[in-house]
């Protein structure tokens, strides 16, 4: 019965972005022989306005539809990893794009290398299954808001990750509309880029191995640890979250060295995102008897985020007397 699941989420995670690919594959052939006055006149003028629009009807709609049908929104959680790749090829390819080739390869191998690590961290965590179960965030959400979360879900689970996704990805945008040559502030996001990469990934490989030798322990009925503090987790309290900022900062680089300043607008909803997000996975972390006096105590003498050093006992004694 599992299999037939599986084998049933693997096609309709395959089939479901299909309407967007072939859509953009139609206009990339018949644009060019169609008067300005129609659709992909439209689309030729205004390609980010057009990836909203194929983003609210192929995400936003379709995977909110699939979602209720399902009784499960684990389909964005995947797709999160590849919609910002569909994104920036979306922008190299598109026949209003101009850009430096150099610094246009260097955005697109730096998002596959991202979405690499994400997918397998995924896919990883959730024993390499499709769809075996949502978020526990809105899994949550569908306890709290009960019957109405049929239609609340579709701004909480969609509507939403719309705002981030493009967001974030805006540079990707910026890259692609400016044939500037590269210079030094380029190679800056470039480091900074792919040490946001490398920390996430090894993050992400320690809490995983973490959660595995707990997982064998509980099974032998061994004791298990409390609380992960070795490696980057014993500079930070959520350094998966430090690397992955790190990445869409870095990329933001790109598009403040163009002159789109703005665009930090992607990267701070992020951050904020990310911020109510530890916020909650916190929360959570101390509800559980068997570690919260452990993680009130890591809480109190490690960093958020950034990676640092342990608080001194000095440190502790302070805080423990305020």
């Amino acid at each position: 019965m599992e299999k037939h699941s599986n084998i049933k989420n693997i096609v309709i995670a395959l089939l479901t972005p299909l309407p967007s690919i072939l859509f953009y594959l139609s206009f990339l052939h018949n644009h060019s022989s169609f008067p300005r006055s129609n659709i992909w006149s439209f689309c030729y003028e205004h390609p980010l306005l057009l990836a909203n629009i194929l983003f609210f009807f192929n995400v936003d709609l379709l995977f909110w539809l699939i979602g209720l049908l399902l009784s499960n929104n684990w389909l964005i959680d995947l797709y999160w990893t590849v919609i910002p790749v569909l994104l920036v090829h979306y922008f190299s390819s598109h026949p209003n794009s101009k850009s430096n080739s150099l610094r246009s390869t260097i955005a697109i191998l730096l998002t596959w290398v991202w979405s690499i690590r994400l997918t397998h961290n995924y896919f990883r965590r959730e024993k390499w299954e499709w769809g075996k179960r949502e978020d526990w965030r809105f899994s949550d959400m569908r306890k709290q808001y009960g019957k109405n979360w049929w239609w609340i879900s579709f701004f909480a689970v969609y509507l939403s990750q719309q705002v981030f996704i493009i967001g974030i990805c805006l540079p990707m945008f910026a890259i692609h509309a400016s044939d500037q040559p590269c210079g030094i502030y380029d190679l800056v996001a470039l480091v900074t880029c792919i040490t946001g990469i490398t920390v996430a990934y090894f993050a992400d490989t320690q809490l995983h191995e973490f959660v595995t030798r707990n997982e064998t322990s509980k099974k032998l009925g061994m004791p298990i640890i409390a609380n992960l503090e070795t490696g980057l987790w014993r500079y930070s309290r959520h350094p998966n979250y430090f690397g992955e900022q790190l990445f869409w900062w870095g990329l933001y680089l790109f598009a403040w060295n163009l002159g789109y300043t703005w665009m930090f607008v992607g990267p701070l909803v992020n951050s904020m995102c990310l911020g109510y997000v530890t916020v909650l996975v916190e929360r959570r972390m101390v509800e559980k008897e068997y570690r919260a006096e452990a993680y009130r105590q890591y809480q109190k003498s490690t960093s958020v985020w950034i990676p640092w050093f342990k608080g001194s006992k000095i440190d502790e004694i302070k805080e423990k007397s305020m």
